[in-house]
């Protein structure tokens, strides 16, 4: 085993989102397309006697080195986990370095979940599928259980039900955030869905996936996120970015992700991502501007 393990923890992007309905417990029911970027945190994992945690990054400054922290969760919960059969999980100190955007609809806290239960099942010879492993993604966030894979998918109900890996075809895409955090739970709120009533989603059909990346941005045009509309009143700024990626020469498709505030724009190719990508960091040099490929 080696002294480091690393992993990276990649963004996680929802093509489409649709919200079924809410739960009698409250939970919202969901069905999304899910991809992910190649953009992402890294995160390292050195054995050792204690638990701890060290951050750095352009994103890191402010966030908590404590249980609070996603990363010390998932190691906890899956601590529990495995001493619920009897036995105990080697631990040491995780380092991460944040380059993701907080509270930004792209599932960044949840892919540090994910990847602190990678590297702790690497050095505690887990296999990934493992009961334990599962539970535990499953019990820290809606985003952790397809994160832990972070393979195209569809993902179902409260984020417990997966789809098999599904091959996308490479879609060349620029992610902007612009440095508004955005709570979900106030997102979820600003729906106004009651307990047991139906969302604006129930009753249609996740999109097809087709083989070119052309066909599949033209499926994804007739779909949505049942999100975006309560985003905007909670972050009217969501209006202003898919507005600026609408505008820029060769944008295919703009969308929010997740409960925003990240927005994407596909392109047919890598050359006209990176122009537009350069181009709207001219007009917004204060807004997270990532070109990147979706898979």
């Amino acid at each position: 085993m080696p002294a480091l393990l690393t992993t990276r923890a990649r963004a996680k992007i929802n093509l489409t989102l649709r919200v079924l309905g809410r739960r009698a417990d409250g939970y919202h029911e969901l069905d999304s397309l899910v991809a992910f970027a190649g953009v992402g945190d890294a995160l390292s994992l050195e054995a050792g006697a204690e638990l701890s945690l060290t951050l750095s990054g352009p994103r890191g400054q402010g966030l908590p080195v404590d249980d609070g922290n996603l990363v010390l969760r998932a190691a906890r919960m899956l601590a529990g986990e495995v001493a619920g059969r009897g036995a105990a999980l080697r631990m040491g100190r995780f380092h991460l370095v944040k380059r993701l955007p907080v509270a930004s609809g792209i599932g960044g806290g949840s892919a540090d979940a994910a990847g602190a239960l990678r590297l702790l099942a690497r050095l505690n010879g887990l296999a990934p599928d493992d009961p334990a492993l599962l539970r535990a993604a499953a019990r820290i966030g809606a985003d952790v259980p397809v994160c832990l894979d972070s393979r195209a998918r569809v993902m179902a109900g409260i984020g417990e039900r997966l789809g098999p890996a599904l091959k996308l075809p490479p879609l060349f895409a620029l992610l902007v955030n612009p440095g508004v955090p955005v709570e979900t739970v106030a997102v979820f709120r600003a729906l106004g869905l009651q307990a047991g009533q139906a969302g604006p989603g129930a009753g249609g059909e996740a999109p097809a996936v087709a083989d070119s990346a052309a066909g599949l941005i033209a499926t994804l045009a007739v779909s949505g996120n049942d999100l975006e509309a309560p985003a905007r009143q909670v972050a009217p700024i969501v209006d202003s970015v898919l507005a600026e990626l609408r505008a820029l020469p060769g944008c295919r498709l703009a969308r929010m992700s997740g409960s925003g505030a990240t927005c994407f724009a596909l392109f047919d190719d890598c050359r006209t991502s990176a122009a537009a990508g350069r181009a709207l960091r001219r007009l917004r040099p204060d807004w997270w501007i990532k070109a990147t490929l979706l898979r």
